[in-house]
């Protein structure tokens, strides 16, 4: 069971990047981007369980979540 969830997380991790990079590439306007970019974010947050406060033991069980997320986050800052 726990592979399972593993690979999962990892298939997920992977599918969230991917709609990052269609989003990041697309011709969309910067303010829809960034609509776009926050639903992201949003996805994430439900399906990780990321903390609303920042977390120090959850980011560090959980490096590449949080990495792809703060990726996504400053990538709204155009």
């Amino acid at each position: 069971m726990a592979f399972l969830l593993k690979e999962l997380y990892k298939l997920n991790l992977a599918e969230i990047n991917r709609k990052y990079e269609v989003i990041m590439n697309s011709s969309d306007a910067k303010h829809v981007k960034v609509i776009k970019l926050a639903s992201l974010m949003t996805d994430m947050e439900g399906f990780f369980s990321i903390p609303m406060l920042r977390n120090e033991n959850w980011e560090r069980e959980n490096p590449k979540v949080i990495a792809l997320y703060r990726k996504i986050s400053i990538s709204r800052s155009f």
